[in-house]
């Protein structure tokens, strides 16, 4: 791992940053411009221009334009992997400067940002290069005098919105399978995160990879996504981010063009250890590790865990050890375990959730609090938070709470267990410990979630789908599976 570029990062946040559209970096129509805030410290870092309405006509037209142009839709699909192959190398090349950005701007420890985020970027860009001459159509077994087919055609415009938590290994997930088979984008990250996203698409324009108008990034607050998302001229919309968002878009799409539309939501994923896990040890570090890492902002974060009652107080001990020992502190400390919630108002929902804990009867054993130890004074730090005596019915049991605060809720039976578990809106991910391989089929099987992982909480793989049911989203990112919202399918009928 490189050492992070905080120099650098200095020089180059003191330029307003600008949109980039059709090829060029512009100013913009709204004259408008955000701040960008360190959450560590609290302090403004740099600034961004913001979107207007006419912005995102602009960068749309220039996405259409690139579309049904000569150039991006005539390149040879192997061509077409070689220039998502290099902006792969490129990603690795700046890897520092990626981290740096991301750890300034989300508040992310720079190993987390270095070695998870940004490794996965690129990860993305070449797993995908290879995909642009594999996905294709068929030959339909029809009766009659008749040869039938099917194509697959890259949608056309695509708006990719992109949330604050992982905000370059998002962007990368959408835009490579849209790139991948032959559309244009227009990418709106966070208007709290933007400062990879406006580095990457800096590195892609310097070296050239890219026709014009191909990739377009649109920067602004979440009326910015209202505007691609209701936009006519775009044919589809991938978002990841909070149910209530992703449920306005819905609506966005209904009302102008009946667009595409995918959705990776919110989550409240449960984490059941049976008494008879393999090992007890091992189980409770994975279940504080798989929430408590990149501050427990973390979509399919296990923030319930359910646990049998022979083992319930060992497991509440054990893990409440952890968070006390667990230190809150700059990203960019190599001794820091955990960094600053994203943005103030983002920490202080999280602790009126704490708040909400404590007037229903959960109990605190570790953390439930903000952290202003020494020079975490101005920045958003929060306790790593457990509470045990969790019942289900509980707000911090039932609400996505995104942030460092764990639910322990004990069981008895195998059915109560899986009856809590799927007693949520959400249906994301899933979790269950147990040594009873006839158990972990049947409860796998009853968990009503889009990714069940059985004595090991979060296992993630591109060539492995990503998503959830129920109000966790609508289709699938990751792999093959992401690839068909991204084209469309056309039968064709040839009469002999």
């Amino acid at each position: 791992m490189r050492a992070p570029t905080l120099e650098w990062a200095s020089e180059w946040l003191k330029e307003t940053k600008k949109l980039y559209v059709n090829g060029e970096w512009i100013a913009g129509a709204s004259g408008t411009t955000i701040d960008t805030v360190n959450p560590a410290t609290g302090r403004q870092i740099g600034s961004f221009t913001g979107a207007s309405k006419d912005d995102v006509d602009a960068a749309v037209q220039a996405a259409r334009t690139a579309f049904e142009g000569v150039e991006w839709r005539e390149m040879s699909r192997k061509e077409r992997g070689r220039r998502l192959h290099r902006i792969s190398q490129l990603i690795r090349e700046h890897q520092d400067e990626l981290a740096t950005l991301e750890s300034l701007d989300n508040g992310k420890l720079y190993k987390e940002a270095y070695n998870d985020d940004v490794a996965e970027a690129a990860d993305f860009f070449e797993y995908y290069a290879g995909w642009t001459d594999k996905y294709y159509g068929e030959m339909n077994p029809v009766e009659g005098n008749f040869t039938s087919m099917t194509t697959r055609d890259p949608v056309g415009v695509c708006g990719l919105i992109v949330p604050w938590n992982f905000p370059i290994d998002m962007a990368a997930m959408k835009l490579t399978p849209a790139l991948a088979m032959g559309n244009t984008v227009v990418l709106k990250p966070s208007s709290v995160t933007s400062l990879s996203a406006i580095r990457l698409f800096e590195i892609i324009h310097e070296a050239g990879v890219l026709p014009p108008g191909v990739i377009n990034l649109i920067l602004g607050e979440g009326r910015v996504g209202s505007y691609i998302s209701s936009h006519a001229d775009v044919d589809k919309v991938s978002f990841t981010g909070s149910t209530q968002v992703g449920k306005k878009l819905v609506h966005d799409s209904a009302d102008s063009n009946l667009k595409a539309v995918t959705l990776e939501l919110g989550g409240k994923s449960p984490n059941i250890i049976f008494a008879d896990a393999p090992d007890l040890d091992a189980a409770i570090e994975r279940s504080f590790y798989g929430l408590f890492t990149h501050k427990a902002e973390k979509c399919s974060a296990p923030t319930r865990l359910l646990v049998q009652r022979p083992v319930y107080d060992r497991v509440v001990e054990e893990i409440a050890k952890y968070a006390v020992g667990y230190k809150c502190g700059d990203p960019f400390d190599p001794s820091s375990d955990q960094g600053p919630q994203v943005s103030q108002s983002h920490m202080e929902s999280i602790l009126r959730y704490i708040e909400s804990g404590k007037e229903q009867g959960a109990r605190v054993v570790a953390g439930g609090y903000r952290d202003t130890e020494g020079s975490n004074a101005e920045g958003y730090f929060v306790r790593p938070t457990i509470f045990a005596d969790v019942t289900n019915d509980m707000k911090i049991a039932q609400e996505e709470i995104f942030g460092p605060v764990l639910c322990v809720i004990p069981f008895d039976t195998e059915e109560e267990a899986v009856r809590i578990a799927n007693d949520t809106i959400y249906g994301l991910a899933a979790g269950l410990w147990t040594n009873d391989v006839a158990r972990a089929h049947r409860v796998a099987k009853k968990l009503d979630a889009g990714q069940v992982f059985v004595n090991r909480y979060g296992c993630y793989d591109i060539a492995s789908p990503f998503g959830g049911f129920k109000q966790s989203g609508w289709g699938k990112e990751y792999a093959i599976h992401s690839l068909a919202s991204y084209t469309k399918m056309k039968a064709i009928w040839i009469a002999h």
